[in-house]
Parts: structure tokens; sequence; C-alpha cells
């Protein structure tokens, strides 16, 4: 068995590998358990998104999946509800590094984002001075560093997002552009259909602008057919399935052997 290095948080080894074009597969969890994250950790992804938009997860939840993701190699991400400085703030001192930012619509929400990540002056983030992403209070320089290792991606998932696009990649701190494809598509009049040209179009632009701007892009891709073309246009951070799908499909798959 291949061994591997666990991921480093700080200096934040996963915002390095993204910033130079790597290849990133990582997969979505959703059941909000320590145990299934870990099993997950086992697997060996890239990286695991964290989600609390969709899923039943909070600060309490969150806090033991990173500790069952301590001595893996998968780096953390989390998606919280909402664009929100508060939530993003408290995500910050429980120990995340990597955020994915739902329902990016233009260049001031993406600025939004990257500043409530930051401490004054380049943002707004609040300051705690003991906390459990400076390992409370033992890492020396943490306050003047930690601005720097904190990857932000955002999800663009609506018309007025894929519009400024240009803009949105361009601002400074913005180190990914997400497709949230199953919103794109509810917002294009097209709901459950992510494979109509309308929404394939807005895709293949969100791709195309975001690489000139030398930032990565990044799509959630459950079926292996679109993960495979979406990194051949250009993805480099794609989720390939989630902890749920793979738990439904799994045990359906197994009853279904046994049903006469």
């Amino acid at each position: 068995m291949t061994q591997h290095t666990p991921y480093q948080s700080f200096p934040n080894s996963f915002k390095q590998a993204l910033n130079n074009g790597q290849r990133l597969i990582g997969c979505w969890c959703s059941l909000a358990s320590p145990i299934t994250t870990e099993v997950l950790g086992v697997a060996g992804f890239d990286w695991i998104l964290l989600d609390g938009e969709h899923s039943p997860n909070d600060v309490l939840t969150f806090v033991p999946q990173l500790m069952a993701l301590k001595d893996s190699r998968s780096a953390p991400i989390v998606r919280p509800t909402s664009n929100n400085e508060v939530e993003i703030k408290r995500l910050l001192d429980a120990g995340f590094y990597n955020f994915l930012i739902p329902m990016v619509h233009s260049a001031a929400d993406a600025a939004r984002a990257v500043a409530a990540t930051r401490y004054p002056p380049e943002g707004v983030r609040g300051v705690s001075v003991s906390q459990r992403s400076n390992r409370y209070g033992s890492i020396p320089n943490y306050f003047q560093e930690i601005n720097r290792h904190i990857m932000v991606a955002v999800q663009i998932e609506s018309p007025q997002g894929v519009a400024a696009v240009g803009d949105i990649a361009a601002t400074e701190g913005v180190d990914c552009v997400f497709v949230g494809p199953s919103d794109l598509a509810a917002t294009y009049g097209h709901l459950g259909n992510a494979g109509h040209p309308d929404v394939q179009a807005a895709i293949t632009r969100i791709f195309e602008v975001t690489r000139n701007a030398g930032k990565a892009c990044g799509i959630l891709a459950p079926v292996e057919a679109d993960a495979r073309r979406y990194m051949e246009m250009g993805a480099t951070f794609v989720a390939v399935g989630s902890d749920l799908g793979v738990f439904r499909q799994g045990t359906q798959a197994l009853r279904d052997r046994y049903t006469v």
C-alpha cells in the first residue's frame, strides 16, 4: 500500500497544490458522522468536503470530523450554510483552513467571502486569542501568518455569477471558482438537468474564464463520464462522489442481489 503524508494545515499544503495546478480529486461528505468521515479519510482522497449547506452539520459536529481526519492525507474543506462572516469566523476558529463559499453571484460577494477569512487589515475576521485553529495559542506567529494560508473557493450557481465570472475569478484571495451544477441548472430554468446545452455552455464559459485568470476551477461530478469530461475541460478540483451516494447505491445494490 502506498504511504501518504497526512495533510498539513499550517502551512497549507492543499492550497499550495491547488495553486500549482495539481489535479485534486475529492469526495462530498454529508452524513455528519466522524466514523464515516474517518472511513473516507482512509480511502486517500486529496480532499473531503464537509458540507454545512445541505447537511445536518454545525460547528459541534464538524470538530469531531476534523479530529477523524487528523491522520489522513485528505484535506478537510468546509462549505458553510451561506456567505456569512460570523459563521465563517466560527469555522475558522474550529480549525478549518479551506472554504467553499456557496451562492457567490458577484465580485462583491467574492470579496466579502475572502474578507471574512482574513484578520484586519486584510479582512474582518474577529480575533479569539486561543482557539482550536491556533492549537489554543501554541502556534508561534499564527496571527501574522494565517491570512496567507486560508484557501477560498467560491461557488457560481446562477446566471448572474456566470456573467460576473471574470471579475469573480480576478478577486484577490479567491483561489478557485467552483461550479454548483444542480443549482446552476435550476437557475437557468432546467431543474434536474445539468446536461442541458444552456447549462453546459455556462460551465464551459466558467472554466475558460477562470483558467484564463490563472485560477483553479472545480465542480461536483458524481457521474464518472461527466467527471472525466470536466477534467479534460480543465477542471482540477473535482468531487467525484459523496458518502451519501456511495452508501445509498451500495446498500441498494446489496439488497437487490437478494431480491426474489
